[in-house]
């Protein structure tokens, strides 16, 4: 009976409570009473000696696992952008394959488009891409320029017919004196579709005086020009866009001349060309 008023007693002293005062030295009025059992402030140091020790054991392990997942999403990203320089770079490569497979420069410049898991180091594998695709790039750049040239420069006859005078010295026709000729003519049937030898711009296009008739004159670019001469009607005008093969005029007899025909000059920066030889197709 002693025994269990004991036991009983010593129960009541864990549940009884105890104050806890904080004040501060500055100004005591602003003290601060808590009021907790023992076994309360046991509780409540054993919550914070496992917090603490939670802390100190297990968060360095979450924190790292943390910045290794943000590595591996950064590697993933890095990888998804490899993979797709990868995929575009296979792309150009087919496109090279395919120009090269054309055979001649002509047909090649015709074609071109103006417009393995494992462990490696994939700030090198970056920095190789990088490189590839200047390369590719200085690839690309030459070949458009290529190209541009190519499309700028006459090539082949503007009528179909036969050249019945020549670039060069020639005896005038109509006063039978020794003179330059500057271009070639010929001779085709009145009302024969003459077609543009260049991708160009309308530089002129109307009546060019007696010696030349009606004139159309297309600008290529690259310093390169052609003369069209005696048309009977022009289809062109001044700064239209027109296309190798596009139909300009008809071959006429306007101005000075012995009959219908076309009368084609090339010009390069000024300079005065053969046109035969652009009759051919550069290879």
């Amino acid at each position: 009976m002693f025994f269990n008023r004991k036991a009983g007693k010593v129960k009541g002293h864990w549940w009884k409570p105890i104050t806890i005062m904080f004040i501060p030295h500055s100004q005591p009025r602003l003290s601060v009473h808590i009021n907790i059992s023992p076994l309360g402030l046991i509780c409540t140091i054993l919550v914070i000696l496992s917090t603490v020790l939670f802390t100190c054991f297990f968060a360095p392990g979450i924190v790292s696992f943390y910045y290794a997942k943000k590595q591996i999403d950064e590697e993933k990203s890095q990888l998804k952008e490899i993979y797709s320089t990868y995929v575009s770079l296979k792309k150009i490569e087919n496109e090279f394959r395919h120009l090269l497979s054309q055979g001649s420069k002509a047909k090649i410049l015709e074609q071109v488009d103006t417009s393995d898991a494992g462990s490696f180091d994939l700030t090198e594998v970056n920095k190789k891409i990088e490189e590839s695709m200047q390369t590719v790039g200085a690839i690309k750049d030459f070949l458009r320029t290529q190209k541009d040239i190519y499309v700028a420069t006459p090539r082949g006859l503007p009528v179909p017919g036969n050249i019945t005078s020549t670039y060069g010295t020639r005896l005038n026709p109509f006063n039978n004196k020794w003179e330059f000729h500057s271009g070639i003519d010929i001779s085709a049937p009145a009302g024969t579709p003459i077609t543009a030898t260049a991708d160009g711009v309308v530089s002129f296009a109307g009546w060019g005086g007696p010696h030349g008739g009606n004139v159309v004159v297309i600008a290529h670019g690259f310093g390169y020009s052609t003369y069209y001469a005696h048309t009977q009607r022009i289809t062109v005008s001044l700064g239209q866009r027109v296309k190798r093969g596009e139909v300009i005029g008809y071959v006429g007899s306007t101005g000075t001349t012995t009959g219908s025909h076309c009368h084609y000059e090339i010009r390069c920066n000024g300079r005065i060309l053969n046109p035969t030889h652009f009759l051919k197709e550069m290879s």
